[in-house]
Formats: structure tokens, sequence, C-alpha cells
């Protein structure tokens, strides 16, 4: 499945690592070109710099041709314009963006391109499941249909993982780490990766719950 991602800020980029981690093909649209030269090395995504509140950057992104279009800046009247443009004026299939401030939710519908709209506060995973829900071609989707889920979870200074390396902590069978993201930036989830608090691991298993996950780390 082709993705568009608008905003790289932290939710974007874990969902950009998530869905690439899926075998999705990834583009993350970024208006701060510093932060794209930061990310050029770290996400397996194609990166467009540029402000994709214009026609002219979404079609460079390749939005005539994306299956799921995804706003996640951290501007609800961005994200609006964005779904407005994507929905409208290139007719994508499926538009999910992200509401900022709760009093703003009320615009979030059909009426502005709004597939489907999720709080700033809800988790990744339930971000995924809602630009997913509808469409069988994705790759993520068939995956959980045949039981892989995509699990998250934030380390502290009490989590018993903290101080290891990541080969020595023991994951449940069939779990892999897809991703770990520190002070907000992708780190490569290397055997020999010292994990600190603050550090948001994103796994992929085919039978953890997060129960086990959990376990595992906290």
């Amino acid at each position: 499945m082709k993705v568009l991602i608008t905003g790289a800020g932290r939710l974007g980029r874990h969902i950009a690592q998530a869905l690439a981690a899926a075998r999705n093909e990834v583009t993350l649209v970024e208006i701060d070109d510093d932060v794209v030269a930061g990310l050029a090395a770290a996400l397996p995504v194609r990166l467009v710099t540029g402000d994709a509140c214009e026609p002219a950057v979404l079609e460079e992104a390749g939005v005539l041709t994306t299956d799921l279009v995804i706003a996640t800046t951290g501007d609800d009247e961005d994200n609006l314009v964005i779904s407005l443009l994507a929905k409208r004026q290139f007719a994508a299939p499926k538009v999910v963006a992200r509401i900022n401030d709760a009093d703003n939710a009320w615009l979030f519908d059909e009426r502005w391109g709004v597939d489907a709209a999720v709080p700033a506060d809800a988790s990744l995973i339930s971000l995924i499941e809602e630009a997913t829900s509808s469409t069988d071609t994705v790759a993520l989707l068939r995956l959980s249909k045949a039981g892989v889920n995509v699990i998250e979870t934030t380390l502290t200074s009490q989590s018993r993982a903290v101080g290891r390396e990541l080969a020595d902590v023991s994951v449940p069978p069939g779990t892999v780490v897809a991703a770990v993201i520190r002070d907000g930036e992708p780190v490569a989830p290397s055997s020999g990766l010292r994990l600190r608090p603050g550090d948001e691991l994103l796994l992929v298993s085919h039978s953890a719950t997060e129960k086990e996950v959990h376990a595992a780390f906290q």
C-alpha cells in the first residue's frame, strides 16, 4: 500500500516507521528542511520537503497514486486543509487526520475530506487501526488478520529493561523490535543498544499480547 504522511513530528515518524516495517510504501512530507535532513538516514521512507498545504507539494509527494493520506501535523488548520485537498482535489481513497484541540473535533468530518479523525491523546496503535481498518489491501491489515499485532511500550526509570542491552531482553516468541524512538528520533534497534528511560519501543508480533510485552520490558 502507498501511504502519504504529512508532518514529521514524533507521531508522524512513529507511524511512518510502523507502516514501513509492515512493508508499505511510505512518503513523509515535512516543511522543515533541517528535520528532513536529520531523518534521511534514520527512516526507511521517502522524504519530501515542503508545505503539505500546498497542492503542488502534495502532488510531488505522490498524492495522485496514494492509497492513504494521514495528516499528523500539530496544527488543526493545516490538517484540515491537507485533508480537504487530498480528498476533494486529488480524490485520495482514504484520509485520516489528527485532532490536536478537542474543541475542533466537530470540524473533522467528511465535509473537510476526513474519513477518520483521531484525537491527539489516542495511542499510535489506535491511529494505525483507524488508518487501515477499511482497506483490505493494506499490508498491515492483512498481517493483523493473520494474527500480527503492532505494540508500543515506553520505558520509565522503573522499567526492568532500562540499562540492559536489547539482546538481553527476552521478548515473547514471534516478536521483533521494529524501532526504538529516543528523544524523538528513531534509533536502529541493534542487539547492542542499551535501553534508557524514555525510550519508546515499537514491536511487531505474531502472537504476543500487550500484557506479555509489558512484562518483558516493564
